[in-house]
């Protein structure tokens, strides 16, 4: 019963700690309950739970569509629905933006985990959104942003989001750019991009937005990612693995409709031009798709 359950909050802005639930065996009840702390603390760990791949899939599927990494492939456990991870992803993100509708929730079972270090950091772009002046606020409400799969040695994968998108469940503003897959504000000449987007960055990463969790072997986190970034704290030695299973999502919205025309020059064969050809590729693909 989701009565005995203990929820403790880990900070002022993001993140809970839930015991006294055991994931392989919840009711419609449990379910409904964990879709509601979410809402409310963005990211959820449940220490203890040592779950299976099936009970792992299975958990994930309650909250929607589950799908596998659609770049990189997995060669270490045979399950089309689980990505398994050695690597560290130390730069902040937000899963999969470079999809039109990226990951709605990313379920993470800690397999193996260093006995220091290692520890995962997320941040809440609501509260990043709602700190900012209302000058870059409306700025901001304006602007679209071109995301690529590049990290993942694939940059033709590309996407156009707004910068703010609206949360379909609460309403809420959250800033929506990351530095992992985020290249370049539409409506903006490069450089005005690049100043643009390193603040922004740079500013979502604020403690005060923040969380960091230490993993035990074991446990069990899941995120909004509409609403969230991550970031995995690289000081460790020895071995990290994790098994993630993403839920799908919807395409991100703005209630705030864009007030620019894309920014992208035409003139192939001037230098300066180079950093809008990523834009023009997408823009003509687009057009032509139509």
């Amino acid at each position: 019963m989701t009565n005995t359950w203990k929820i403790e909050r880990l900070s002022g802005a993001i993140g809970a700690e839930i015991s006294g639930v055991a994931l392989a065996k919840v009711s419609r009840e449990d379910i409904a309950h964990i879709k509601d702390l979410l809402v409310e603390h963005m990211v959820l760990f449940f220490p203890g739970q040592n779950l299976s791949i099936d009970q792992h899939v299975e958990f994930g599927s309650y909250f929607g569509e589950v799908e596998g990494h659609p770049n990189i492939s997995n060669p270490y456990t045979q399950h089309d629905k689980i990505f398994e991870l050695n690597g560290v992803a130390n730069e902040w993100h937000t899963d999969l933006t470079f999809q039109d509708n990226p990951a709605l929730l990313s379920v993470l079972n800690m397999v193996r985990c260093p006995e220091v270090g290692g520890d995962t950091m997320w941040c809440n772009l609501v509260a990043a959104y709602e700190a900012m002046s209302a000058p870059m606020q409306s700025l901001c409400d304006g602007l679209s942003a071109l995301h690529d799969a590049l990290p993942h040695n694939k940059p033709e994968l590309m996407a156009i989001h707004p910068v703010v998108r609206l949360h379909p469940d609460t309403g809420k503003r959250a800033l929506y750019v990351n530095e992992h897959f985020t290249r370049r504000i539409v409506e903006m000449n490069a450089s005005e991009s690049q100043v643009l987007l390193k603040y922004l960055c740079d500013w979502v990463s604020r403690p005060e937005f923040t969380v960091r969790y230490r993993w035990s072997e074991g446990a069990v986190g899941m995120w909004d990612n509409r609403c969230t970034q991550h970031f995995v704290v690289n000081d460790f030695e020895g071995e990290r693995v994790v098994q993630r299973v993403t839920i799908m999502g919807d395409k991100p919205e703005s209630d705030k409709p864009t007030k620019w025309p894309p920014f992208a020059r035409s003139e192939r064969g001037v230098a300066s031009s180079r950093h809008d050809r990523q834009l023009l590729q997408f823009l003509e693909s687009e057009s032509d798709s139509q």
